[in-house]
């Protein structure tokens, strides 16, 4: 006989049931990451040690899929948005390549703001807070953040000073890079890594401006001819999740990747470092020549570039309290 004890008992039963199944339903995730970088590149070997440690801790419940090369059609201007609107749950963005849509992410290519990793890691403790608060207005989380290694000028032409570089058509990836180079007298032009490599080959380009790491992804031995470490600007690598997959996981899974993201970023910074020497070696490999830039060059460029702290200030706000702080700090305030 069912009795009115028995029925809800047996209801409360097949209730709990359904939520444990939900619940194991939900707990196996699968995410693609997207990259524009090739699989040789460290920041996509950075994502792929992510992933595989991500996959290990788990058991195998939260998956992630490198898709590297911009194999998903994404460039990378496009990652912050692709992102922000859930047309792929994770990728790879190059925050100074979102300034159309963030002025603030343009802070790292301040010209000269840092001059050494050590530094960097000094802004970050002061910018980062401000890129976690953009993270979430694009409906996104930070998982981790990389840099890139310093940056260089990679030219076909050899000069000595400021005057040799005028008029030089160079390749460079954010708006503010336009500012700096047209600055010193160069003709930059903004071209997404994607259509480097075609610009160089097509000669609508004689130079790009980006680390010697990308300059071995893009074989630059086979289009130029030397390489100046300028060391100019800055930029990092912000691995981003959307915020409405993020909460597809439970408690313990959100705490366990973002634990292994932090445990990890560290690493991936030395990374970094070890990236900029292995890849210069193997541009000289490649036949291309470092020219060591004069003390009076550097001086004139860093001159004439001078004005667009002031100017990054005044036309993005949000960056004064942040970036006058980090200044402070380094007793450059």
């Amino acid at each position: 006989m069912i009795t009115r004890r028995n029925f809800t008992a047996g209801a409360a039963t097949l209730l709990a049931a359904g939520h444990i199944s939900t619940r194991a339903r939900a707990a196996t995730v699968s995410w693609d990451m997207s990259t524009v970088w090739p699989d040789g590149n460290f920041h996509t070997q950075n994502a792929f040690a992510f992933a595989e440690e991500v996959k290990k801790q788990s058991g195998g419940t939260v998956n992630i899929t490198v898709k590297a090369g911009g194999q998903l059609g994404f460039k990378g201007p496009e990652h912050l948005r692709a992102v922000r609107d859930g047309l792929v749950p994770l990728a790879d963005v190059l925050n100074i390549q979102q300034v159309g849509d963030e002025p603030f992410m343009g802070v790292e290519s301040i010209p000269f703001l840092c001059g050494s990793v050590e530094e960097l890691k000094v802004l970050h403790k002061y910018v980062r807070p401000e890129y976690e608060k953009i993270a979430a207005r694009n409906n996104q989380k930070i998982l981790y953040i990389v840099p890139w290694p310093t940056q260089y000028l990679h030219l076909k032409a050899k000069v000595a000073d400021v005057e040799g570089l005028k008029n030089i058509k160079i390749r460079v990836p954010d708006k503010n890079a336009v500012d700096m180079l047209n600055a010193i007298g160069m003709a930059a032009v903004m071209i997404p890594w994607g259509e480097t490599i075609p610009a160089l080959a097509s000669g609508a380009v004689a130079g790009v401006s980006t680390s010697s790491v990308s300059g071995v992804d893009g074989k630059f031995w086979e289009f130029l001819k030397y390489v100046y470490p300028t060391n100019h600007v800055w930029s990092s690598q912000m691995l981003t999740v959307n915020l409405d997959s993020w909460k597809a996981l439970s408690a313990d899974q959100q705490k366990l990747v973002a634990d292994i993201a932090a445990k990890m970023e560290p690493g991936f910074w030395a990374n970094s470092l070890k990236a900029d020497v292995d890849s210069l070696n193997r541009l000289k490999e490649g036949g291309m020549e470092v020219v060591p830039v004069s003390q009076a060059m550097m001086t004139d460029i860093r001159a004439k570039t001078a004005p667009q702290l002031d100017a990054f200030l005044k036309r993005v706000p949000a960056a004064d309290k942040p970036v006058r702080a980090y200044l402070a700090e380094m007793k450059r305030g």
